[in-house]
């Protein structure tokens, strides 16, 4: 299997480890054909963008002990599907990203001059 690429067209590098992000739940935002999502940009959630996915119907914030989900917090890092990072910026509540961990195929949905203008410099 070739190894995935991030959006600037490195290596896909890990996006967070705590909590566990990626539609395989290994940090990484890779995707598959089962991830109808495409759950590919790796961000790091606002209270702002919390409360706007909420109000669509994506709660990340409530802890799901079930599924082994502790709820996310202001400054965790994600990976969310494109789509919704795309329909937040356009709503005016994109969280910041981090390119080297944002999958290539979130330029299906995002542009990349819209990820850049968002993009966490030195992980800040």
């Amino acid at each position: 299997m070739a190894q995935a690429e991030n959006v600037i067209g490195t290596a896909l590098e890990l996006c967070c480890s705590s909590p566990v992000t990626g539609f395989y739940r290994d940090g990484f935002c890779q995707t598959g054909a089962y991830d109808t999502g495409m759950h590919v940009v790796c961000a790091q959630v606002t209270a702002e963008f919390l409360e706007f996915t909420k109000s669509r119907g994506n709660d990340l914030s409530t802890p799901h002990p079930e599924y082994n989900f502790p709820g996310l917090r202001p400054g965790d890092r994600w990976c969310l599907c494109a789509a919704r990072w795309q329909e937040a910026l356009e709503a005016g509540f994109a969280p910041p990203v981090i390119l080297t961990a944002t999958h290539a195929r979130a330029l299906e949905v995002c542009s990349l001059d819209d990820l850049k203008q968002h993009a966490l410099i030195n992980g800040e």
